[in-house]
């Protein structure tokens, strides 16, 4: 019988975007790309989702240039990998504030393996994108701020997201981090397929650490009611 880190792992070896993308926009495939992340990855699923145990899915945006796009992990930095996680992480020692935030919240929740016992973290579009800026230096992008990259992408999504619900997570509540626009469009994705029963929307990580850090605890506290029953 497999385990969820057989699933999880098999799911994020298959991640494949074909699709055309618009100008100047670039894909991160972690797992096709960096060797490093998906063996990094590989141990941690292994560390921490080697059994079947009931848990619920939370997605965010899609990764990031400095966190799993590093580690093939949502939310956890090499960084983290190393000095939370205790992992080792033989590339670079990149910082991403969204993956300092959620070990802080993880830390408060009970500690990692209790966490990840009952919460897995992903994104609603599994890998990122990149753009170049006036200057010419690859930044961030998410899948919603061009209406021609939501297009392309979304097949891609709904496959994709489909994929994640059938490695046998809960369906009666998903959370999601981001209640700006990843909210609006999973709320009017789960309308229209019925995936889950509930949508619990949580600020995201990045805007809590770039906007809102003063107030960090009491978001930590939100977080934590959210996740109280589980």
């Amino acid at each position: 019988m497999t385990t969820f880190a057989d699933r999880i792992i098999e799911f994020n070896k298959q991640l494949d975007f074909s699709g055309s993308l618009p100008n100047n926009i670039r894909i991160m495939n972690p797992y096709k790309e960096n060797p490093l992340a998906l063996a990094c990855s590989s141990t941690f699923y292994k560390k921490y989702y080697n059994d079947n145990e009931p848990r619920h899915l939370i997605l965010g945006i899609n990764p990031g240039r400095f966190g799993s796009a590093m580690t093939g992990v949502s939310f956890t930095d090499p960084k983290r990998m190393v000095g939370k996680c205790d992992i080792s992480f033989s590339g670079q020692m990149t910082h991403e504030p969204s993956s300092e935030y959620i070990y802080e919240m993880i830390a408060a929740y009970g500690g990692i393996k209790e966490f990840y016992s009952k919460f897995y973290i992903h994104s609603v579009c599994p890998l990122g994108f990149t753009i170049k800026s006036a200057k010419s230096k690859e930044v961030n992008y998410n899948y919603y701020d061009n209406a021609e990259l939501l297009k392309a992408a979304y097949p891609f999504i709904i496959e994709n997201l489909e994929k994640q619900i059938a490695i046998g997570f809960e369906t009666d509540i998903c959370f999601c981090f981001g209640t700006g626009k990843n909210e609006t469009f999973l709320r009017k994705l789960n309308n229209e397929k019925q995936y889950f029963k509930e949508i619990i929307a949580l600020e995201h990580p990045r805007y809590i650490m770039q906007y809102k850090s003063k107030n960090k605890s009491d978001y930590i506290k939100k977080y934590l009611n959210a996740f109280e029953k589980f």
